[in-house]
């Protein structure tokens, strides 16, 4: 059937796509077969030569079958099926828009590294404006997985007007997480790691986006859009004109509160643990780990902790306890952004002495031998800190220790600097703790209402937010 498809007929062609939907469907050898025929190159050429409705409608449900099949969706993209499904964006026929979209989503966690879509994108800004909730959660999870590590896609969303977009497609979304978790992933990837990021995260406060923002970290909100609503609050923080505005809103009240819980949760688990016997060590919720919201929670807090008045409402909310023992947690990436936030609170005098107070002196002087360089740096800064008020003999003692600790660790750390440079102080962790692909949605997606058009998706590493 495939040899069909260079027929010139449009009426007869629409017949044969209408047939290799039916027989795809459902049905992966057929789908293999299609791809070893070559199909999806002929698809695509379709796509890209005619304009009867039907004709495209009949191809483009084809596509749509095919585009969640991991053996015909990298072959697809590589043909250009992005671009040729793009070019359809404005048609005046809903089911054929709808359709592009959503093999457009299944596709495009493949194709974050294509290049060419910015008439894509600026189609998809445009049309997270429309009426269509299907329409509008296919745009925001399109916008997600291609600005996912991808600085070209970053800066062409930009510059369409995308973060005012999304923004608005937050407001008017509501509780419909299905529209607010790819529209606030894709602006945590807007807001982080590109040459305009600056002007993104200025623009979500203009747009008056912090507020409905921070009103996403508390209920009705679940889990995955949590976690992604921390990662944005986190990238708006690096902004100086966000950080009083974002206090303003409640996002540190909020933040610690869901810290707490997230700690509380895993202490449990780790409780039952070691009761039971059982081999379960994380703590799940909605499918995420209570673990990442610790280190998205505590990372965000030490942007946040950068302002002065910040700084004391965290001191005032009786954190600090947690972030010591964090400190020795197993999981580098939370001592990482524990002993950054810890390093930040103890630039005033009163955090200072609540952090020695509670004990961190021990763990910060074995931090210092960290394989890490931001955990050793970040230790060493908060202990010379600490240091202040003491006697002369103790600084020198920590001198001593902290030039050791320096040469000893010196293979590994270069030309550390205790004076904490700024690509230090904006350290990410992990790519995939702030800037993850969506997902690439449910099997194959023929049914006629919304529901959750994605799943959460697994996580790219490095180049990661």
């Amino acid at each position: 059937m495939i040899t069909l498809l260079q027929r010139n007929n449009v009426k007869f062609l629409a017949i044969v796509t209408d047939c290799l939907q039916i027989l795809a469907y459902g049905n992966q050898e057929s789908k293999l077969i299609i791809l070893a025929s070559d199909g999806p190159n002929e698809l695509v050429r379709i796509m890209r030569s005619y304009d009867y409705e039907k004709l495209l409608w009949t191809t483009s449900r084809v596509l749509k079958v095919l585009s969640v099949c991991s053996s015909n969706k990298p072959v697809i993209v590589e043909a250009g099926g992005m671009q040729a499904l793009a070019m359809h964006l404005g048609n005046p026929s809903p089911r054929l828009v709808q359709n592009c979209l959503w093999t457009l989503r299944n596709l495009s966690d493949a194709a974050t590294k294509v290049v060419g879509l910015e008439g894509l994108l600026q189609s998809l800004v445009q049309v997270l404006a429309s009426t269509d909730v299907n329409v509008v959660t296919c745009a925001a999870g399109i916008l997600s997985n291609l600005t996912c590590n991808n600085q070209r896609n970053k800066a062409t969303v930009c510059q369409v007007g995308g973060v005012d977009a999304l923004v608005r497609t937050i407001i008017n979304a509501g509780d419909r997480e299905e529209i607010t978790e790819p529209a606030v992933c894709a602006l945590r990837h807007l807001t982080t790691r590109h040459a305009d990021s600056d002007k993104a995260q200025n623009a979500v406060r203009l747009n008056y986006g912090l507020s409905v923002i921070v009103k996403l970290l508390h209920p009705p909100s679940r889990w995955p859009l949590i976690k992604a609503a921390i990662g944005l609050v986190r990238n708006l923080a690096l902004c100086q004109q966000n950080a009083a505005p974002l206090r303003e809103h409640g996002a540190i009240h909020h933040l610690v509160r869901l810290l707490m819980r997230a700690f509380q949760d895993i202490e449990r688990q780790r409780s039952s643990v070691a009761t039971t016997g059982s081999q379960q060590p994380s703590a799940y919720a909605d499918g995420v780990r209570m673990e990442e919201i610790v280190e998205g929670t505590v990372g965000a807090l030490h942007i946040l902790a950068r302002e002065p008045n910040n700084r004391t409402l965290i001191r005032q909310q009786s954190v600090i306890p947690i972030f010591v023992r964090l400190l020795f947690n197993e999981i580098e990436n939370i001592q990482r952004v524990a002993a950054g936030v810890l390093c930040e609170l103890a630039n005033d005098k009163e955090g200072a002495e609540i952090i020695e107070q509670e004990g961190a002196t021990g763990p910060l002087t074995d931090l210092l031998h960290s394989r890490n360089e931001g955990v050793a740096t970040y230790a060493a800064a908060i202990l010379y800190r600490m240091s202040e008020d003491k006697p002369q003999d103790y600084k020198k003692r920590l001198s001593i220790e902290l030039t050791n600790s320096l040469l000893r660790e010196e293979t590994i750390w270069g030309n550390a600097d205790l004076g904490m440079g700024p690509d230090l102080q904006d350290m990410l962790g992990p790519e995939q703790a702030y800037e993850g692909l969506y997902g690439q949605g449910p099997p194959s997606v023929h049914s006629s209402h919304g529901g959750r058009a994605f799943q959460q998706g697994t996580y790219m590493s490095n180049d990661f937010l």
